[in-house]
């Protein structure tokens, strides 16, 4: 009976002593600017949605369908989801986007995941446009992208009756569909896409999401002072000086930033989805990233053992999608203008 009463005696002191620990390392993650996604929903709806552009589920529904029509691309052959692909975390898996005609980005820029983009502070890699809805307008009309002027959009979409049908139950029977109207609902549906993982129900107190593995690579990630740039909700989103210590050894391309030579901070979330790294894609292997932020950010060297246990951590942000069925679109009619491959 004695020897009983130890053994339980341990096992409480054990568990006491986790909790303790996990108490710590979650008030730490919270004090170095790290915020979970809420479990609860109206919390969540209340963080994603725009007063501007409220959320409903009739926008919703149309942006996601606008989001997958390759119509809205001057060739008829390149959608939002070509660049920002829904199944392969939100990105294309190719160093450089490739647009119209087969035109990698002239800039060699990576197309940046579209899942949590909503938690950014700004959006594009050099932060020109301060929301979802002002960004879906940008790679329709660019050349190297989707290169649809404007007006060709608008044309085909209010050719289609069920298109316009949807627009009229979405917001209003006399509603004008205009180019800023038909971003704004892919911004909406865009607005959904975010994706809380099980370092979010860490953070807000479920202790047995993380492995100790992911809690060590957590607290390793947090003492390397990863966190100044990959924080808050977004662990990322925000414009950040770049080669702070020294250069980025793998330089393409002309980009340099904004004008103050800010970069916008990728989100870590489904980093392990949205391989290649950096604006320029020029590095596939996520322990190699960590290694090259060491260095260019930084100032330090991290051992390979140390990359290991942050890659631990980092793969642990991997997300539950949202169910996403892929829609059917309304068929052209006659008066829809036709595709464009020049």
């Amino acid at each position: 009976m004695k020897k009983l009463s130890v053994v339980v005696s341990g096992l409480l002191l054990t568990g006491s002593f986790a909790m303790a620990n996990d108490a710590a390392l979650i008030k730490l993650a919270k004090d170095s600017g790290l915020k979970a996604i809420p479990e609860s929903q109206t919390e969540l709806f209340k963080l994603i949605d725009d007063v501007n552009n409220p959320i409903t589920p009739a926008k919703v529904e149309l942006g996601k369908k606008l989001y997958f029509d390759p119509r809205l691309s001057k060739s008829n052959l390149i959608s939002c989801n070509t660049c920002h692909n829904l199944a392969l975390g939100g990105a294309d898996g190719v160093s450089a986007a490739i647009g119209h005609k087969w035109t990698v980005n002239p800039h060699h820029l990576n197309s940046p995941t579209v899942y949590n983009s909503v938690l950014n502070a700004v959006q594009f890699w050099d932060g020109r446009s301060p929301h979802l809805e002002d960004q879906a307008q940008g790679p329709i009309e660019a050349g190297p992208e989707m290169a649809a002027p404007a007006e060709l959009v608008v044309a085909r979409i209010t050719s289609i009756p069920e298109y316009v049908e949807e627009f009229k139950k979405a917001y209003s029977p006399n509603v004008k569909i205009d180019f800023k109207l038909i971003a704004d609902t892919i911004g909406n549906f865009e607005r959904t896409l975010v994706t809380p993982s099980r370092f979010d129900a860490y953070l807000n107190g479920h202790t047995d999401a993380l492995t100790k593995a992911e809690k060590e690579g957590l607290k390793l990630f947090i003492d390397k002072g990863c966190t100044a740039c990959h924080t808050d909700i977004g662990l990322g989103g925000t414009m950040q000086a770049f080669e702070i210590h020294s250069k980025y050894s793998f330089a393409k391309g002309d980009f340099t930033g904004d004008e103050n030579g800010m970069v916008k901070t990728p989100t870590l979330r489904n980093i392990q989805e949205t391989a290649p790294y950096f604006h320029n894609g020029n590095i596939w292997s996520l322990k190699d990233a960590v290694k090259e932020m060491g260095s260019v950010q930084l100032g330090i060297k991290i051992s390979d053992k140390d990359a290991d246990k942050i890659v631990t951590f980092l793969n642990a942000l991997t997300g539950e999608k949202p169910q996403i069925v892929y829609p059917i679109l309304p068929p052209s009619t006659d008066k829809t203008p036709k595709p464009d491959m020049n």
